[in-house]
């Protein structure tokens, strides 16, 4: 018997997290930027993430604001999670960053990323950073570009059955 699409694709969802948490993992034990920085990953999923940096006296301009290319690299890297998440190399092509707001000392921003197209070996995602007040401090457009046959970590089986774990 086949299964309806519907159901083939529900059944692969739970593959799809765990590979995208696998992914986060990897990628995150190498990414001495994001560690650096404060960057907590939150959540991942296929195509999507969110990530969570607090606003440091480091990371202040001269103008008692954060610095804009601190809050570039928190949207990046919510970027860089979520293309990344279905375990192909992915670089960034190219991103456009709006400030709509200045972060302060203090401020803990969040920047939620989200898949908006992917055909092929290229990707558009948009990520909203916001303070913990949800004010919006920048938009953020990344495009990605997949390397063909580079998995981040090495494929994985099928779910282990309930009583195996």
């Amino acid at each position: 018997m086949v299964e309806p699409r519907h159901l083939a694709a529900a059944a692969a969802e739970p593959l799809a997290q765990r590979t995208a948490e696998r992914v986060r993992d990897r990628m995150l034990a190498q990414d001495h930027a994001a560690r650096a920085l404060g960057i907590e990953i939150v959540t991942v999923g296929p195509g999507s993430s969110r990530v969570r940096m607090p606003v440091r006296q480091d990371m202040m301009n001269g103008f008692a604001m954060c610095h804009g290319g601190l809050i570039a690299t928190l949207a990046d890297t919510a970027f860089a999670y979520a293309c990344n998440a279905y375990n192909e190399i992915t670089v960034a092509s190219g991103l456009s960053i709006d400030f709509i707001a200045p972060a302060k000392l203090g401020d803990v921003l969040e920047a939620t990323c989200v898949e908006q197209a992917l055909s092929g070996r290229t990707g558009v995602y948009d990520v909203v950073v916001s303070n913990q007040r949800a004010e919006r401090v920048a938009l953020f457009r990344g495009r990605s570009y997949r390397i063909k046959g580079r998995p981040v970590v090495e494929a994985m089986g099928p779910a282990p059955a309930d009583d195996e774990t």
